[in-house]
């Protein structure tokens, strides 16, 4: 085996060694430069002067694919008990496209409960029309013919896919993000210090939960909007937006005020 190595596999296996030894190198010059999300959560939390803060992102859609996901493998499990076709294998992808046909309407229509309720009364109203025409069970027998068959390692790669795209959007928020104090907003756009500082008196906020089955997800949007008109208004997709809407509401109703010592020889 050793006979048969040759340069390019030296060089192929040397390649990602060296993207490891870069990386490491780059986190021990800018660790003292970069600042993540979490470092300045972290810095907001141990300043006497800020009782209380939110840091927030804003997370790609895909996050909103998450029990697709779950499903996904769910399904890649169930696969490696069940011959590739036949009925067990029919009713598992038959479930796991409705899981992912309901996930693609939250993600491309907005949906309010209102909406939702309009949209299950109509089914229900074409189901009682095709009922009474008697082609409610030749239209049930045609969506049986479908026969959605994807083998575990498919299931798995689909999970995998959009669990990619999740961690990618949670990196990125990592130096791209919005920290709300009681004074000011700080919007950072980089690894760096590059970012601006707005005081609590420029800006706007209010929480969307208008998506219902996005609200039921857990998310909501953020939207920020500005009293100078050449700033765009910012609207992020957060999580645990009840939470997060009620610390917005007590930070917004909170000012701080900076200490100042006493100078030196100061009288009382």
């Amino acid at each position: 085996m050793l006979g048969e190595w040759t340069v390019t596999k030296t060089v192929v296996l040397c390649v990602p060694i060296g993207l490891l030894l870069i990386g490491g190198i780059l986190c021990l010059l800018l660790r003292k430069t970069v600042r993540t999300r979490l470092r300045v959560a972290r810095q907001l939390r141990d300043d006497p002067d800020i009782n209380e803060y939110l840091v927030v992102f804003d997370w790609s859609r895909k996050v909103l694919y998450f029990p697709t996901i779950l499903a996904s493998v769910t399904a890649g499990v169930l696969m490696l008990f069940f011959p590739p076709e036949g009925p067990a294998a029919y009713i598992v992808g038959g479930c796991w496209l409705a899981v992912f046909f309901l996930n693609f309407l939250i993600d491309e229509y907005e949906l309010s409960l209102k909406l939702l309720f309009l949209i299950l009364l109509g089914v229900l109203l074409v189901a009682l029309w095709l009922t009474f025409l008697g082609w409610l069970g030749d239209v049930l027998r045609a969506f049986s013919r479908l026969r959605v068959v994807i083998s575990a390692e498919g299931y798995f790669v689909i999970a995998g896919i959009f669990l990619l795209a999740i961690v990618i959007s949670y990196i990125r928020g990592l130096f791209y993000y919005v920290a709300i104090t009681p004074n000011y907003l700080n919007i950072q756009t980089g690894p760096t210090e590059t970012g601006d500082q707005i005081n609590h008196t420029e800006y706007s906020t209010r929480i969307d939960t208008g998506d219902f089955l996005e609200r039921l997800l857990g998310f909501g949007r953020l939207i920020v909007t500005f009293h100078d008109q050449r700033r765009a208004p910012m609207m992020l997709l957060v999580n645990r937006i009840g939470r997060k809407a009620t610390m917005l509401e007590s930070i917004r109703g909170t000012l701080s005020l900076d200490r100042h010592l006493p100078a030196a020889g100061q009288g009382q």
